[in-house]
């Protein structure tokens, strides 16, 4: 694929390949939840007479190849250009111009992956739930530095040395980008499959809230996708299990990835639609932060009650 023909991709059908919905269309304008972090309110717009995206809270806009330059922190054309490639294959093209992008060298300098420590990122994760010892296993910290600024985030490792990574205002990958597949020691039959880390943490930190004496872990593997378009580099490892768990997302990208699988597997392995757990939610770590709100409210509102009845007058004994 060369830049122009990048450039012919429609941005909403793109961020479709990617999982991502609209929220909302205002004429020629579509709004998202940003890609780039997790937010309540959509701040990201495509216009799709233009074919340009800008996000307000980032401050910044442009064209499909400015939108893979910030979704994986690079300004290296080929590599970008190589990704785009791979994750919307079948998006059609649209005519149309942009005036030339010059890009330099990619943007992860002095990366250093260390053991996650930051308090400013365990404290990110707690706040959407994960439990942050069971956090500590399976990931690591990415310091970075990005246009002279230095950073850090939550990374989690690919099967091809890449990583996932995350911070409260970003999320994005360190190449090459793939799946994360989870064996235990002795071989399983069953593997539970997840779109991202964050579902794999919350199903971790569930697990251990119903089960603290005995979480059993490594009852079966774990296979996260880190992006629905992953979902056909799955396919070939999956076929070594009898039944295959589902956990991905409540929305129209989840449940075509849940069918690519089961129009793979489906009249030779049980295959278990777990989205049903977390129905009314949009995936597995919102019902955990959900249920996380209900329990707190709840607390209150015991606490407000036992407040209420202390200071109820006790009466007068004649």
């Amino acid at each position: 694929m060369d830049i122009q023909t990048a450039k012919q991709i429609r941005l909403e059908e793109y961020l479709h390949s990617l999982g991502y919905s609209p929220v909302k269309r205002q004429g020629i304008n579509l709004w998202y939840k940003s890609p780039f972090r997790e937010e309540t309110e959509a701040s990201f717009k495509v216009n799709t007479e233009r074919n340009q995206w800008y996000d307000f809270a980032l401050g910044k806009g442009g064209n499909i190849i400015a939108l893979a330059s910030h979704l994986y922190a690079t300004d290296s054309v080929p590599y970008l250009l190589k990704r785009i490639e791979e994750q919307a294959p079948h998006v059609r093209p649209v005519s149309f111009s942009f005036r030339k992008q010059s890009f330099t060298e990619p943007s992860f300098q002095q990366l250093e992956i260390v053991p996650l420590s930051s308090p400013v990122l365990l404290a990110y994760l707690q706040e959407r739930g994960i439990n942050p010892v069971l956090a500590k296993k399976e990931c690591k910290e990415a310091r970075f530095t990005h246009n002279g600024k230095r950073y850090f985030a939550i990374a989690f490792p690919n099967m091809s040395g890449g990583y996932e990574i995350r911070n409260r205002y970003f999320k994005g990958c360190i190449a090459p980008k793939d799946i994360t597949h989870i064996l235990q020691q002795e071989p399983k039959n069953t593997c539970f499959v997840f779109e991202g880390f964050m579902d794999y943490l919350s199903f971790l930190t569930l697990r251990l809230e119903s089960c603290p004496q005995y979480p059993d872990f490594d009852r079966q593997d774990y296979m996260v996708l880190n992006s629905v378009t992953n979902v056909s580099k799955a396919l070939y490892p999956l076929g070594s299990y009898e039944r295959i768990h589902c956990f991905l997302d409540n929305d129209r990208a989840g449940m075509e990835a849940l069918q690519q699988i089961r129009k793979e597997y489906d009249s030779t392995r049980h295959i278990w639609d777990a989205s049903q757990i977390y129905c009314g939610c949009k995936d597995l770590n919102e019902y955990l932060q959900k249920r996380m709100a209900d329990g707190k409210e709840q607390m209150q509102s015991v606490r407000k009650r036992d407040d209420t009845l202390s200071k109820k007058p006790k009466g007068f004994r004649l």
